[in-house]
């Protein structure tokens, strides 16, 4: 068996599309710091860039039988996640629930004027948190209120590190979908 290193994108996205699920974290190792850096540098965001390469990933994923050339199946992930950094930054709602914002409010603050407010919404935070599985919730209080790395959480919760991500994906996008209700 050929080494992640020795086969090219064209082997891997062939083993893909023939069942080997498997196969696409050889993907994902070898253009996961390009495309993470690319949307860095769109987003000023670590998280947010975090989002979103994990969004083109999974769309890569679905849609890897449509890649024209899978000798070039890195450009083409390149294109998906630049498409989702466009739409990004254009978007108006992109600032409404940020994870720094909800990492901050159940953090607590130390200014004693904004006490009240920062009561209310730690409040609206945790209720929405209480919200998900307990599974996104362990995950996003790990990786967002610990600040913990992703990789101290997988070993914590015992499951890889892109499976972590994912769930953390998922809790982040579920958690603006609840507060953006309370807005």
């Amino acid at each position: 068996m050929m080494s992640p290193v020795e086969r090219t994108d064209a082997q891997v996205v062939r083993d893909v599309l023939s069942g080997d699920r498997d196969a696409y974290r050889f993907l994902v190792r070898r253009y996961g710091s390009v495309l993470q850096g690319h949307a860095l540098r769109m987003t000023d965001n670590p998280d947010d860039a975090a989002d979103l390469v994990q969004r083109a990933f999974v769309k890569g994923f679905k849609k890897l039988a449509s890649c024209r050339d899978p000798d070039r199946v890195g450009p083409w992930l390149f294109r998906i996640l630049a498409n989702f950094c466009k739409d990004h930054v254009r978007s108006p709602r992109r600032s409404d629930v940020s994870v720094t914002m909800l990492s901050g409010a159940l953090r607590g603050g130390s200014d004693p004027s904004s006490d009240a407010e920062g009561a209310e919404i730690r409040t609206r935070v945790w209720g929405a948190l209480d919200a998900l599985t307990p599974e996104q919730k362990e995950a996003f209080v790990l990786k967002h209120v610990e600040g913990r790395t992703y990789e101290e959480i997988a070993a914590v919760m015992d499951m890889s590190v892109a499976a972590l991500k994912m769930r953390v994906h998922r809790a982040r996008e579920a958690l603006k979908g609840l507060l953006e209700e309370y807005a």
